[in-house]
């Protein structure tokens, strides 16, 4: 799914001493051209975001865990 080599995930970097906010989907440009993207480009970027921000968790799965509440008679 991804055109990203394995390794170049690693390469990605992500500041963790520095934030800025920054509106630039406010620019109607930058809006056109994400709309003109195909959706598994999209994604795909995503799962860059994804995995600069949380590594290697980025790929883990989520653990499904079953619990039974037990409520008080009314």
């Amino acid at each position: 799914m991804s055109n990203l080599p394995v390794n170049s995930i690693a390469a990605l970097g992500l500041d963790r001493t520095a934030i800025s906010f920054s509106d630039d989907f406010d620019e109607q440009e930058t809006k056109q051209w994400w709309f003109a993207q195909t959706a598994e480009r999209r994604l795909q970027h995503m799962m860059a975001l994804r995995a600069m921000n949380y590594g290697d968790r980025a790929s883990a799965r989520l653990q499904r865990v079953l619990e039974i509440a037990e409520l008080p008679p009314r």
